[in-house]
């Protein structure tokens, strides 16, 4: 289970968050490519921007729940 406390610089302020355990398989990536991305060095990924619509937040819950690693949290 993702932790608040652990969540990559890179994510922008909101709900929906990667931690440290990304193991940067690009699953998030393809469920939800309007609001994840890969940070520079490709260490893990991030959410870049939080959805703003119910596709969007639909994507990402489906990413959440296909993460292997349980790195994506929605504190919202």
């Amino acid at each position: 289970m993702a932790d608040v406390k652990n969540k990559v610089a890179e994510n922008v302020e909101g709900a929906y968050y990667v931690d440290d355990q990304c193991i940067t398989c690009q699953r998030c990536i393809d469920e939800a490519p309007n609001n994840f991305k890969m940070n520079e060095n490709g260490s893990s990924s991030f959410v870049y921007k939080q959805p703003e619509n119910d596709a969007e937040k639909k994507n990402c819950e489906e990413a959440m729940d296909s993460c292997p690693a349980e790195a994506i949290g929605n504190d919202g």
